[in-house]
């Protein structure tokens, strides 16, 4: 028996690392209020990410909340249930209505086929989802936006290091949420930020992630406390030192779980995308029991009986909640479909070769019994 293998497994420096680093916090005791090792992780995330604009802020769903806020979104939202319960909450949250497109059957991002139809005198923008490390249709989606006045906000939780072609993802649509979340590819332990091209957003952004607060005597708008703190900007420092070498073992897993299950009858993996240079952030299996022989919930069970544990993400898709079902317009067989069929297999930049052997030899046993 294996040591447990879990669907993912924080990246972080050494121990050495994290506490040379922090010495000056202790020395200066400046916490938070965008202190300099904040500044420089934006700086440095900007970089990263090949764009022009980065806000920080303590986790990724205040920074779409605040995104939303920024942008002035009224009325509806054209979205996709096919995301973390994080994406929805923040448009209702905010006041505004979502109305869920279906999903494209491969990439699982949001159809752009589907989302004209949906759009009505009181759309205000789209928020399309990148998912897995897919990335959205981001061209058809920007002529879509100018074609009928709509903001576009990416929640681009999935997708910290992607580029198209040599483009960083952050540089698409009016403004990208990316999540720092200890579960991600690049992690501040929590965090997130916000990218955008569009300089006078900068202010109000600023603003709305600390209260509202303009100036010492000054609250000109409602905000809230989102902002970094010096040991989430500085974990994010150490980090980013290591990105590339991190994403290089993710690289190195994924293809031996291509390797293994590509072109078996009844087991559907994410097509690579062309002209996309992938993060490796998760992956994803479709299982079709008519083909296969067992199901997702099956092959999770016989995966946790043998210590991994899979997850089954995304399931339920967001307008399936108790909280939103039957609540909000939007017909999405397709992403209910996948839902219930999916299962993120783990990933990150510690799982071995033979680990991923070992997951593997336990769904192909099936294939041997049949």
């Amino acid at each position: 028996m294996v040591n447990q293998i879990f669907v993912t497994k924080s990246s972080m420096p050494s121990y050495e690392e994290y506490c040379e680093i922090i010495k000056p916090i202790f020395e200066s005791k400046h916490l938070t209020n965008m202190g300099p090792f904040h500044n420089k992780l934006a700086h440095e995330v900007g970089s990263y990410l090949g764009v022009k604009n980065v806000s920080l802020f303590t986790n990724g769903h205040l920074a779409l909340c605040t995104a939303i806020k920024a942008l002035g979104l009224t009325g509806e939202v054209i979205t996709t249930p096919f995301t973390f319960a994080s994406t929805t909450h923040a448009i209702t949250d905010s006041g505004l209505t979502p109305v869920f497109c279906d999903v494209n059957p491969d990439t699982y991002t949001i159809d752009v086929s589907k989302i004209e139809e949906l759009i009505t005198d009181k759309t205000s923008a789209i928020v399309p989802v990148h998912v897995y490390g897919n990335v959205c249709d981001v061209y058809a989606i920007e002529k879509i936006a100018k074609r009928h006045n709509l903001k576009v906000i990416y929640d681009a939780a999935h997708v910290f290091g992607v580029k198209i072609g040599q483009r960083g993802i952050g540089s698409y649509g009016d403004v990208s949420m990316f999540s720092f979340h200890a579960t991600k590819v690049f992690n501040t332990i929590e965090g997130g930020c916000l990218t955008y091209s569009d300089d006078s957003l900068t202010d109000k952004i600023s603003s709305l992630r600390n209260f509202g607060i303009t100036s010492p005597e000054s609250v000109d708008m409602i905000g809230t406390n989102a902002k970094m703190n010096e040991f989430q900007a500085a974990m994010g420092l150490c980090n980013l030192r290591h990105i590339d070498e991190e994403l290089k073992k993710r690289e190195k897993a994924e293809n031996q779980y291509r390797k293994r299950l590509e072109d078996k009858e009844g087991i559907r993996l994410c097509p690579v995308q062309d002209n996309v240079v992938s993060n490796h952030a998760y992956f994803p299996v479709v299982f079709d029991k008519e083909k296969f022989g067992k199901n997702r919930d099956e092959v999770a069970e016989a995966l946790a009986r043998n210590n991994v544990f899979a997850r089954k993400y995304f399931y339920p898709i967001t307008n399936e909640f108790s909280c939103y079902k039957d609540k909000f317009a939007g017909e999405t067989p397709i992403a209910k479909k996948i839902s219930e069929n999916v299962l993120t297999l783990p990933l990150y930049s510690d799982l071995t070769v033979d680990e991923v052997d070992f997951i593997c030899d336990i769904i192909l046993k099936w294939e041997c019994e049949q």
